[in-house]
């Protein structure tokens, strides 16, 4: 897909990208003046393998100020990015013949991080009539001796969709009756709408702290997904595990960007919310196009900057003869036609389904979305 949107762009064609999942903004300037200040005052060299104390306590303060509970220092592992986080995970605690539970739904690299380490991922399907979240009775069918862990996205990508208190309360009743690892993706936590309040499940359920394992970032919050700074908050036996891999592969993540990370973590959030608003605006004229197309429906997701678009509407359809049988030919189909670039469903598990982000500016979703309509007009 992303070939041909190249393709595209060579030929002198615009094309109307939906596919990125990062922030459109610039990093804030004073973590850009912080990290030039840090250069300078010489953080080229290495560092502690989980990270420099600053971060960490960095990290431990503003999962108190912004998730509500306060971790240690020596439960931090920080790494080259969330997803590097959640790979030392795999590694550390994955191995073959166990099973870990995925609601789908799910990121890409869930599944494969799990296979990569002879485990055997147990998907759980959602609906879109539970708001693509995990209930407790399908959490308690896949519970088996066999579950090393569940990994729980919030608020998710690709769905946007978000765990509030009432959600989070069934499943922490049925994990505490059976012994695995929880381990929640709150990278978009801070990209919340319309007053959504995140709940960090240790925050939440206590007693379940010795066995959750959170996995955040700067990234998505920042705008800082080129600086390749993440972290993980895990119990001390799992974060002495997770110092040992990445102490064999990676070692610390950079210096420099750990320094920007303190500023981030420390500094003001006038450009978060300011972020944070932009992509509200772009959310509601997202999800009102999509709805305005013919044979597409999507909701309104709590959180994160993706649309997740209902395009099985289209799906039967035509164009010069030939038939959009899947989500994947819709994609295409899209692409070729009407420019507009998107992220089929069947990777994330969910067939029928398209991702669409809405990290880019308001003129392009208006001309995105018309074009889209205009296509979509010719399908027979």
């Amino acid at each position: 897909m992303a070939a041909r949107a190249a393709r595209l762009r060579a030929e002198g064609h615009t094309v109307y990208a939906f596919g990125v999942g990062e922030p459109d903004f610039d990093t804030p300037e004073h973590i850009r003046t912080a990290a030039k200040a840090a250069l300078d005052a010489g953080a080229t060299h290495y560092t502690a393998v989980s990270g420099t104390p600053e971060l960490k306590s960095a990290i431990c303060a503003a999962t108190e100020q912004h998730r509500g509970w306060r971790p240690l220092p020596s439960q931090v592992t920080v790494s080259s990015g969330a997803k590097h986080a959640l790979f030392n995970l795999a590694a550390a605690l994955f191995e073959p013949g166990d099973e870990v539970v995925i609601p789908a739904p799910y990121w890409v690299s869930y599944p494969e991080q799990v296979r990569l380490f002879g485990a055997a991922p147990v998907v759980v399907e959602t609906t879109e009539a539970t708001g693509f979240r995990l209930t407790a009775d399908a959490l308690q069918a896949a519970l088996t001796p066999r579950v090393k862990a569940l990994v729980l996205c919030t608020p998710s990508n690709p769905t946007g969709s978000a765990y509030a208190e009432e959600h989070l309360l069934p499943l922490a009743s049925v994990l505490r009756r059976h012994d695995c690892w929880i381990i929640v993706d709150e990278i978009y936590a801070d990209l919340t709408y319309d007053g959504f309040r995140h709940v960090s499940l240790p925050a939440l359920a206590e007693d379940l702290a010795p066995r959750v394992i959170v996995v955040d970032g700067v990234s998505k919050t920042f705008a800082m997904t080129g600086w390749r700074i993440g972290w993980s908050i895990a119990p001390i036996e799992v974060a002495r595990a997770l110092d040992v891999v990445q102490g064999q592969s990676t070692t610390n993540a950079a210096a420099v960007s750990q320094a920007a990370a303190v500023a981030a973590l420390n500094g003001p959030r006038d450009a978060v919310f300011a972020m944070r608003a932009a992509f509200a605006r772009r959310r509601s004229l997202m999800v009102d196009g999509l709805n305005a197309v013919p044979g597409v429906r999507c909701r309104t997701p709590e959180g994160a900057f993706y649309a997740f678009a209902d395009v099985r509407g289209l799906c039967g359809r035509s164009f010069q003869g030939k038939t959009l049988a899947s989500d994947e030919d819709v994609a295409t189909w899209m692409l070729e036609q009407a420019h507009v670039a998107a992220v089929a469903g069947t990777p994330f598990g969910a067939p029928g389904y398209l991702r669409f982000s809405y990290a880019c500016d308001e003129d392009h979703i208006e001309a995105g979305l018309a074009a889209l309509r205009r296509a979509v007009a010719t399908l027979d």
